[in-house]
């Protein structure tokens, strides 16, 4: 496999990764990289580099920065993202591997939308076990913490694709053994909401 392969896949799988974790602050990093000229995306995904596309990346980050780290608000929030951050993943994927072909696209949009999935998941459930504390800290650190892990993870896989793929195969080893607990406690909030629908 050609360096130049390596590395748009390692941009493929690293969107659709940080796209399940905060896919504005993604598309912020990758698209001002690009503005910047410290990369040169796939074609598909130079557009990122818009000002048009930043500045819309820019206000959705700042709205999901703040309603991230308010307690139940962070997993209502990380609800709707569902209809975001997998599609947006799969999408992202299909933009770094067009140049090899329609067929190549779709397969990586398909291992993207479920690459995104699998961090969404992880997020969600963490995020519902953190909001058993009644403090609001944890909340922020944590959000602090995805946000940071997000723009680190992409820069490490744009400027050195070979050790971001292999962090990430290490994560999807892990993310694999927890995915059954992490389900059962990104469902914690809806069946919280349905005990308190049932009582009097």
């Amino acid at each position: 496999m050609s360096g130049d392969t390596l590395a748009v896949l390692a941009v493929a799988l690293a969107a659709s990764w940080a796209s399940g974790l905060n896919v504005y602050a993604t598309v912020l990093v990758l698209g001002a990289a690009q503005r910047l000229g410290l990369v040169m995306l796939p074609h598909d995904l130079q557009a990122l580099g818009s000002i048009w596309v930043l500045a819309a990346a820019a206000l959705l980050f700042a709205l999901n920065f703040f309603a991230d780290k308010i307690p139940l608000v962070d997993s209502l929030n990380d609800v709707l993202h569902t209809f975001v951050r997998i599609p947006a993943g799969a999408l992202l994927a299909f933009g770094a591997a067009d140049g090899f072909g329609p067929e190549t696209a779709t397969v990586a949009a398909l291992l993207g939308g479920t690459l995104a999935a699998g961090t969404h998941v992880a997020k969600t459930g963490t995020r519902a076990l953190i909001n058993t504390s009644p403090e609001p800290f944890s909340n922020i650190a944590a959000s602090l913490a995805e946000d940071s892990i997000v723009i680190g993870g992409l820069i490490l896989a744009l400027a050195h694709p070979i050790t971001f793929l292999c962090l990430l195969i290490l994560f999807l080893v892990v993310l694999v053994w927890l995915l059954p607990k992490l389900v059962r406690l990104a469902l914690l909030p809806f069946r919280r909401m349905a005990g308190w629908h049932r009582q009097p």
